[in-house]
């Protein structure tokens, strides 16, 4: 599948007690619908699958693929450190009908260039659906080689990358090593129009939990050719945005959608309350802009 567009990377709400809301995940999950985003990614980093046991993990990937039931794309994160848990997410959530996968890479372990191929390859090999390379060195501590990159990028099942490294000159080597086919997706809200100015085909956006018809509209006004349109947004928004990650993620994205109305709930240690200058961070930069 070829993915573009604005895709949300979702949070998962969470009641008082710490279990999952899934009520306010199929609300969530119809209001990003009706608001144009072109695409969910269940599961990723935003959606705090990390402190949550398999068996969540299943239930909200089935709870946001029947929910949206195939009128946009739903990418899942299958992702692991270990190749094996990896695989076995990757054929649940395949049989489930994902979209695609969201695999990152093997965080703690740190691969070398060949195993960091072999993490992804295995899945690729394994499941008949869309790969999205997930590279995020500054939570894993390790990266994908642009070589490795290209490697992948000549698997069929590897469409694309979710590229949150911060770098632009790391981008730039991946934009120049991949084909026209492969999917580059800004992991950065404060870079989505530096990245699809090097081929880009959009972004998987924390930023767009709380503002999703205008993440829609900045990256449709780029692919529209309106550079100057898409460039005005990404700078209004820009201090709400950092206002975002004032403190590790999803915490103040959580804190936002919380203090809008949107009743998401807290966090699951290690996360916990954001801090009171976080907070009025947050507040400032919402009222700001209305």
């Amino acid at each position: 599948m070829k993915f573009s567009g604005s895709y949300v990377a979702l949070v998962t709400p969470f009641h008082e007690d710490g279990s999952v809301n899934f009520e306010k995940l199929k609300e969530l999950v119809l209001w990003h619908m009706e608001q144009g985003t072109d695409g969910i990614v269940a599961l990723g980093t935003t959606g705090e699958s990390s402190t949550m046991s398999h068996e969540e993990d299943d239930d909200v990937a089935r709870c946001v693929i029947e929910t949206v039931n195939g009128r946009i794309p739903v990418i899942c994160g299958a992702g692991s450190n270990s190749t094996q848990t990896q695989l076995e997410k990757s054929r649940r959530y395949h049989d489930m009908g994902a979209d695609g996968l969201l695999l990152i890479t093997p965080y703690y372990n740190k691969a070398n260039d060949e195993g960091m191929y072999r993490h992804f390859a295995t899945v690729a090999d394994a499941v008949d659906t869309s790969i999205i390379l997930y590279n995020v060195p500054g939570r894993t501590g390790c990266a994908i080689s642009p070589a490795c990159c290209a490697r992948l990028a000549a698997h069929p099942n590897v469409a694309g990358i979710k590229e949150a490294s911060g770098n632009i000159g790391y981008t730039a080597q991946i934009a120049k090593l991949v084909g026209e086919d492969f999917c580059m997706f800004s992991g950065n809200d404060d870079m989505i129009v530096p990245v699809m100015s090097l081929g880009g085909c959009g972004v998987i956006s924390v930023w767009a939990n709380i503002c999703p018809g205008r993440v829609h509209e900045l990256v449709a006004a780029f692919a529209a050719g309106d550079v100057a349109g898409a460039r005005d947004i990404q700078l209004k928004y820009l201090d709400l945005i950092n206002a975002l990650f004032c403190e590790v993620n999803p915490i103040p994205v959580k804190e936002a959608m919380n203090q809008l109305g949107m009743e998401v709930g807290g966090y699951r240690l290690p996360l916990c309350g954001i801090s009171e200058s976080g907070r009025e961070r947050v507040r400032r930069a919402l009222e700001v802009l209305g």
